[in-house]
């Protein structure tokens, strides 16, 4: 058999590339693109199939390669179309609305792309909570955040539903993805320069973010992060953990006071703060949005310095966030965010936290390669209170209808679910007692 001709050679390659992609679309990495995926994939295969049925007119090249380039394209072509496809049926189905699909629901929190499709997810008891994103603040005023949040909470009221957890991430500095509408405060670490008045002055900031998230209808902030400034240089492909600028200080001990006031003073306002990312990515070089990483430093070590912390977490009335890191000395099989020895024995036993847990985010590279039903079943296994789905919300569909068969197959432990969703709801509900305790 003769080798291709350049020009084969290049229809072909794109035919094959086009395979790939048709193979695995929906995916985070090319959530930009979600909007014109599906007739953009159809497109480029109908080109490439034109491309290499021309060609093969000429009579100049009959191999092989060029029929190839016309099977794989087609192939591409079908399998665009058909997960398209699949998607619409997948979220019909979720939609329905199963008496398991509603078990598991309330234990996630989705991204918030609209009002019409959140308030159908959010009346019909399939999500427990909402996160508020950067795009969605950019789009709306303050006022109308607070409108549709506001909607969505007396559409659950009328369902008989319990409040929805209102998500955000407003860790202050460059991590501040409700400014604009709010107004930017310094990032933490500016508090920890001198050790005066630390605990007050940690207070007063998170009074006054507390207050501005209020006013929104926040009710859980995924900030402090309590991981230790690193003291290796950031890696190269760190492009989203970049603990050198976010971590609050080097030292146990003001990040331990720093965010313990902060949670304080968030929760004086009606908001619960969230220690991330336990167990700590201070050692870690991999920057998890990406990549797998290990934590394999002595459980003893850890303790006397990185989890300082999370220890507070539970006495300042916080949540913590599980990280997709390895703690090896515990788990070495899978992520803290999905082990239940982490969960169970190191936190709840050990610790005698009592306090919500939450992911990270399950589009995070570190455990969306494990397949986001796998993660999201794996995490509620493990005793996890909140999945996180955050940056792309069509995970959420497929996520959920494997937990829902996990949970009638009788794989969930139905105890530890019910108990986790008293923890979701006093954390819903905090913001009324801390009103009512006022009044």
């Amino acid at each position: 058999m003769r080798l291709p001709s350049l020009r084969t050679a290049f229809i072909l390659s794109g035919s094959l590339v086009l395979v790939l992609w048709a193979a695995n679309p929906r995916q985070p990495y090319l959530y930009a693109l979600r909007r014109i995926e599906a007739p953009l994939l159809v497109m480029l295969a109908l080109g490439v199939l034109i491309a290499a049925t021309r060609l093969m007119r000429t009579g100049t090249d009959r191999s092989v390669w060029r029929q190839s380039s016309v099977a794989a394209a087609l192939v591409a072509m079908l399998l665009g179309i058909g997960h398209d496809e699949a998607f619409r049926r997948q979220r019909q189905t979720v939609l329905g609305g199963s008496e398991a699909l509603r078990a598991v629901g309330r234990h996630f929190v989705v991204g918030y792309r609209s009002f019409e499709e959140t308030a159908a997810l959010a009346s019909r008891g399939l999500i427990g909570g909402i996160y508020l994103s950067r795009d969605f603040a950019r789009t709306r005023s303050a006022q109308r955040i607070r409108a549709e949040v506001l909607a969505l909470q007396t559409l659950r009221e009328k369902a008989g539903l319990p409040p929805l957890i209102v998500a955000a991430d407003q860790e202050g500095g460059e991590v501040a993805h409700l400014s604009p509408p709010l107004e930017p405060l310094p990032p933490l670490a500016s508090l920890a320069d001198s050790a005066e008045d630390l605990d007050e002055r940690a207070f007063a900031y998170g009074t006054t973010q507390g207050s501005g998230l209020a006013a929104l209808g926040v009710n859980l902030n995924l900030g402090p992060v309590a991981d230790l400034r690193p003291n290796h240089r950031r890696a190269l492909l760190d492009t989203h953990t970049l603990l050198h600028r976010r971590a609050i200080s080097e030292a146990p001990e003001r990040v331990t006071r720093v965010a313990a006031g902060y949670s304080r003073g968030l929760r004086e306002e009606g908001v619960t703060a969230t220690f991330k990312h336990f167990p700590g990515l201070a050692r870690t070089r991999a920057d998890t949005h990406h990549f797998a990483a290990t934590l394999d430093t002595h459980m003893d070590t850890l303790a006397a310095s990185d989890w300082k912390p999370f220890r507070e977490a539970g006495a300042s009335g916080a949540a913590i966030m599980l990280a997709h890191v390895t703690l090896a000395a515990i788990d070495a099989s899978r992520p803290a965010s999905l082990s239940r020895p982490v969960v169970q024995e190191l936190l709840r036993q050990q610790w005698h936290f009592d306090g919500l847990l939450i992911t990270d985010d399950l589009n995070m590279g570190a455990v969306f390669r494990r397949g986001v039903c796998r993660s999201a079943t794996e995490a509620l296994a493990a005793g996890v209170d909140l999945v996180l789905i955050s940056y792309d919300a069509d995970q959420f569909y497929p996520a959920i209808k494997c937990a829902a068969a996990a949970y009638a197959a009788g794989h969930l432990n139905r105890d530890e679910l019910k108990e986790s969703r008293r923890r979701i709801s006093v954390t819903a509900e905090w913001p009324m007692a801390r009103h009512a305790e006022r009044s």
